[in-house]
C-alpha cells in the first residue's frame, strides 16, 4: 500500500466515493480512499435509493437536480448500471398550508429551471393510482424524481474515480488521524501509516468517531428508519403490462414516501415514535447489518399509510429494512473545511446520500481545489455550527428533525427543541416585558414583543401573520419617538496590532477608517462573491470593532484564521461584548440624557468610548432601522445595568422595545440588504451595489480585486433593484420569480411589509438591461401573480436627513 497521498478519504459509502470521483474529476489524482470493511458499509448498503430534487434551499435543490443528472454520466463513463428508475413523483397537499408549501416552491422552480408543476386530484389520480385522494386538494408533480440501485451507484463513483486515477483501499481500518506541525496529516491504518496533505472524513455513522480522532466535535445523531417491501400488488402487475411504472408518491400527512419495488410497493415512515441509535457512539464491529423489526413505533403510519394506499393493506410484506441513518441537528449535511483545523474536510451527515451526493462530492471537490464552490452552500457548511454546540443539544434537534422531516416548513417557523440553550442577561428581563422569542446560531433573539392581547405565540403561516399588528406597533415606536432593541445578535471582532490595519486593508475591499470612524465594507473570496458585510470600527490607529451577522461568525473566523499574519490579533468577540441599539428621532435625547458626553458632536459614521450611565461603552452612531440611531456595545457583566439606565431615560420619549419583526420591516423603508438574503457568497459586490463601498483607489491588493475590476470593466448582468408590490395577505419570502412581458427574467431575495409606508417591498434581481425606475412586472406569490414595479426612492427618510444630519 502506498504510503503518501496528497487527499485520504475516511469512508466509502456513496458520499466518500463521490468526494473520491469529483477531486478526479477536478484533475488531482493522487487521492485514496480508506474503507474499513466493504465498499457501501453502513447506511449505503440498505438505503431505500430514492431522489428527488424538493429541498427549501434553492442551492441545496440545485445541487440535488445535479446529482440526479450525473447518474447517466456515470454509467457512460464507467459502463456500469446505477440501476436507473426516472418514474418521476408527486407531493401529496391535504390542507392549505400544504398546499402553500408546493406552491412557493413550484415558483422557486420556475427561475432554477427545473420542470416542476402544480397537478390536480384528478391529473394525480393518472398519474399515480395507488393513492385514494380523499382530503387532497393537489400536489406537487416532479418528472426527475425516482429510485436507483444504491450499490451499483456507489460502485459506478468508485470505478469512475478509479479511471481518474484514484486508489481505493478496503478492509484498511484507520485508528488514528494525528496531525503534524506543517498541516499535513498522518493517517495510521491497521496496514500502515499513510502520510496524507488533506483528509476528507466521510465516515457516515463513524464520522463521529473518526472526527474524535482529530480531537474534533460533529454535530450528528444516527436515527433508526424503517421501510417495507410488499408481495405483489396486482395494480402494479397491470401497470407493467402496459409497460409504465408507479411513481413516487410523497405524502407528508401520513409522513411517508412511497415507490414502486418490483411488483409489488416500497414505502418508509418518519414516525413521530421515532429513536435515536447508538446515543453513545457507533460500534465498529456493525457494518452491512440491520436492527431488529419494530412495528411498533410505525404502527400509527402504518394505519394511515393503508387509508391513503389501500393496496397495500391487500399486500402481504415481503421484506422490512430497518437501519441507521446519520442526521445533523437541521437535517443538511455537515460539508467544508473544519473550522480551527487546517487541511480537514468534512463529507458527513449526508442523510440523502443519493439526492444529494453527487453535489456534495462536487462542492467539495471545488472547494479543496479551486478555493472555494461555485455557489453558496452555507445550508450545508460544516461552519454553520459554532463551538458551543453539544451532544446534548444536538440529539433533541436531530430527533426534532426527523419528526418534522414531512412536516410543512414554514418562513417564521421557530422550532422549540433544545430551546432556550444560549441567552444573554437580558433574557429574564425581557420575557417578562413579553418577548416572543426565536433562535439565531443557538442563541435567543426576541421576534416581537406581545402586549396586551397580542399572540404570545406567533402562528407559523406562509401568509402575514398574527404577529403583524404587533411588529406594526414596534415599527410605529421607532420612526416617532424611540426604540431599543439587544445588539448580541452581531458577530462581533477585535483586530489589533501593529499591522491590523494593512491586515484589514488586504482582507476587506472598502476603505479603512481613520480613529474615531466607521466604514462599511464587503469582504470577498478570491472570485469576488460576497463572503461577508461588514462595519469596520476604528477605536485607535492599531485597535479596530468588526461586527458583521452573528450567525456566519465561525465561517467568518474560519477565513479569518486561513489568513492570518503576525503583527495582528485577532479575537472572536461576538458573545464577550453586547449592548443595544437605540432607534428613532428621540434616540439622541435618550443618549445624552445619560451621558456627560456631548452626544450631538457625533455626527454620522463615528464612533467613541463613552460612559453611559455607571458602564464603559463603546458607541457607534449608525443603525440598520435607516433612522437616527446608535449602537452602545458593553462588556456583558454590565449590560443589565446599561439597561436599567437607557430604559430609564427613555420612558421620557415612550421609548418601546423591539424585535426583529420590526428590524426587518424598517430595513425595508430604505432598502437595506440583509445577509444570505441580498449578500451571499451566489452574489458580487457589483451587481449587489456593494461597489459603492470597496475602495479602489486603496494601493491595495485585496482579496478579490482583480475579480472585480474584470466584472467592473465588464458589466454586471444583473442588478438589486426594490419592488413595490400589489400584495393582498402575503408577501415575499425569497426566491419568487419575477415575470417581465409573459417570461421569468429575475427573482426575489426577500422581502415583507413596511409598516411606515404601509407597503409591500421585495427586494431582488433583474436583468441589468430591463432595470428602470416603474419598471411593471409580475410576481408571483404562492402561485398567485402579483403585480409590481421597480422602486428607487426610498420610503423613509429618502435624502437621508434624519440619519445622516445633526
Amino acid at each position: 500500500m502506498q504510503t503518501t497521498t496528497r487527499v485520504a478519504i475516511i469512508g466509502g459509502g456513496v458520499v466518500g466515493a463521490s468526494v473520491l470521483y469529483h477531486l478526479t474529476k477536478l484533475g488531482w489524482s493522487d487521492v485514496m480512499l480508506l474503507e474499513r470493511s466493504e465498499l457501501t458499509s453502513g447506511s449505503t448498503w440498505h438505503a431505500a435509493g430514492g431522489f428527488h430534487t424538493l429541498n427549501g434551499d434553492t442551492n441545496m435543490a440545485a445541487l440535488q437536480g445535479y446529482t440526479i443528472k450525473l447518474y447517466k454520466e456515470l454509467e457512460e463513463i464507467t459502463g456500469m448500471s446505477c440501476g436507473l428508475h426516472h418514474v418521476g413523483g408527486v407531493t401529496l397537499a391535504d390542507n392549505q398550508d400544504r398546499f402553500d408549501m408546493l406552491l412557493a416552491e413550484r415558483a422557486k422552480h420556475r427561475f432554477m429551471g427545473l420542470e416542476t408543476e402544480i397537478v390536480t386530484p384528478d391529473e394525480i389520480a393518472k398519474i399515480a393510482p395507488v393513492t385514494n385522494l380523499d382530503g387532497i386538494i393537489g400536489a406537487l408533480y416532479d418528472p426527475l424524481d425516482g429510485h436507483l440501485d444504491p450499490s451499483g451507484t456507489t460502485h459506478a463513483y468508485a470505478k469512475a474515480a478509479r479511471m481518474g486515477g484514484a486508489t481505493i483501499h478496503t478492509h484498511t481500518m484507520v485508528q488514528e488521524t494525528n496531525q503534524r506541525p506543517d498541516g499535513t496529516w498522518d493517517v495510521v491504518t491497521d496496514k500502515g501509516t499513510i502520510h496524507a496533505e488533506h483528509v476528507v472524513n466521510a465516515g457516515g455513522l463513524w464520522a463521529r468517531e473518526v472526527g474524535a480522532m482529530a480531537g474534533i466535535y460533529f454535530p450528528l445523531h444516527p436515527m433508526e428508519h424503517q421501510y417495507l417491501v410488499t408481495e405483489d400488488v396486482p395494480m402494479i402487475v397491470d401497470m407493467m403490462k402496459d409497460g409504465h411504472e408507479h411513481p413516487h408518491v410523497m405524502d407528508p400527512a401520513g409522513e411517508s414516501y412511497l415507490r414502486q419495488e418490483g411488483k409489488g410497493l416500497c414505502i418508509g415512515f418518519y414516525e413521530q415514535k421515532c429513536r435515536p441509535w447508538a446515543v453513545d457512539g457507533t460500534s465498529w464491529s456493525f457494518g452491512q447489518d440491520l436492527l431488529d423489526n419494530d412495528f411498533d413505533k410505525i404502527e400509527d403510519s402504518i394505519d394511515f399509510a393503508y387509508k391513503r394506499f389501500p393496496d397495500l393493506e391487500r399486500a402481504g410484506v415481503k421484506n422490512v429494512i430497518h437501519g441507521p441513518f446519520t442526521f445533523a441537528p437541521d437535517g443538511n449535511p455537515l460539508v467544508g473545511p473544519v473550522p480551527g483545523v487546517r487541511n480537514y474536510w468534512s463529507a458527513c451527515g449526508v442523510m440523502a446520500g443519493f439526492s444529494q451526493g453527487g453535489g456534495v462530492g462536487l462542492m467539495l471537490a471545488q472547494w479543496m481545489i479551486e478555493g472555494e464552490p461555485e455557489r453558496d452552500v452555507t445550508a450545508m457548511d460544516v461552519a454553520r455550527f459554532g463551538d458551543w454546540i453539544s451532544p446534548g443539544y444536538t440529539l433533541p434537534k436531530v430527533i426534532e428533525n426527523y419528526q418534522k422531516r414531512f412536516s410543512v416548513s414554514y418562513p417564521n417557523e421557530e422550532l422549540p427543541a433544545a430551546r432556550p440553550n444560549r441567552t444573554t442577561p437580558m433574557y429574564d428581563i425581557f420575557t417578562e416585558m413579553g418577548a416572543v422569542w426565536g433562535e439565531q446560531y443557538g442563541l435567543e433573539v426576541v421576534n416581537y414583543f406581545a402586549q396586551g392581547d397580542e399572540p404570545a405565540y406567533e402562528t407559523p403561516s406562509f401568509r402575514r401573520s398574527d404577529a403583524f399588528d404587533a411588529t406594526a406597533r414596534e415599527v410605529r415606536g421607532v420612526r416617532q419617538n424611540v426604540g431599543i432593541n439587544e445588539v448580541h445578535n452581531f458577530g462581533k471582532y477585535s483586530v489589533k496590532g501593529p499591522n491590523a490595519r494593512a491586515w484589514l486593508d488586504k482582507i476587506m475591499a472598502g476603505r479603512m477608517p481613520k480613529p474615531g470612524r466607521l466604514s462599511l465594507t464587503p469582504m470577498l473570496s478570491y472570485k469576488g462573491k460576497l463572503i461577508g458585510d461588514f462595519t469596520v470600527s476604528c477605536l485607535s490607529e492599531d485597535s479596530f470593532q468588526l461586527t458583521a451577522s452573528y450567525g456566519a461568525q465561525a465561517n467568518h473566523w474560519r477565513w479569518f484564521k486561513q489568513h492570518e499574519e503576525s503583527g495582528v490579533s485577532i479575537e472572536n468577540i461576538s458573545d464577550k461584548r453586547n449592548g443595544f441599539q437605540i432607534a428613532g428621532p428621540k434616540a439622541r435625547d435618550v443618549l445624552q440624557a445619560c451621558t456627560r458626553t456631548d452626544v450631538s458632536a457625533m455626527k454620522f459614521m463615528d464612533v467613541a468610548h463613552m460612559t453611559v450611565g455607571m458602564t464603559d461603552c463603546i458607541v457607534q452612531r449608525v443603525s440598520y432601522t435607516g433612522d437616527l440611531g446608535f449602537e452602545i456595545y458593553c462588556d456583558p457583566m454590565g449590560q443589565r445595568n446599561l439597561w436599567n439606565t437607557l430604559w430609564a431615560a427613555g420612558q421620557n420619549h415612550a421609548m418601546v422595545p423591539f424585535g426583529m419583526r420590526a428590524m426587518m420591516s424598517l430595513r425595508l423603508d430604505k432598502f437595506f440588504g440583509s445577509w444570505l438574503s441580498e449578500f451571499s457568497p451566489d452574489y458580487t459586490a457589483l451587481e449587489t451595489g456593494m461597489d459603492r463601498f470597496i475602495s479602489y483607489k486603496k494601493n491595495t491588493d485585496f482579496i478579490g480585486r482583480a475579480a472585480c475590476e474584470a466584472e467592473k470593466a465588464q458589466g454586471a448582468v444583473r442588478q438589486l433593484v426594490a419592488f413595490e408590490v400589489d400584495a393582498v395577505d402575503a408577501d415575499v419570502q425569497g426566491y419568487e420569480p419575477v415575470w417581465l412581458n409573459g417570461k421569468v427574467v429575475g427573482f426575489c431575495t426577500s422581502g415583507g411589509y413596511s409598516h411606515h409606508a404601509q407597503k409591500s417591498i421585495a427586494l431582488g434581481f433583474l436583468p441589468t438591461a430591463d432595470v428602470a425606475d416603474g419598471l411593471a412586472v409580475q410576481i408571483e406569490i404562492l402561485g398567485q401573480m402579483r403585480d409590481a414595479h421597480v422602486v428607487t426612492q426610498p420610503l423613509f427618510d429618502a435624502d437621508g436627513a434624519r440619519m445622516r444630519g445633526s
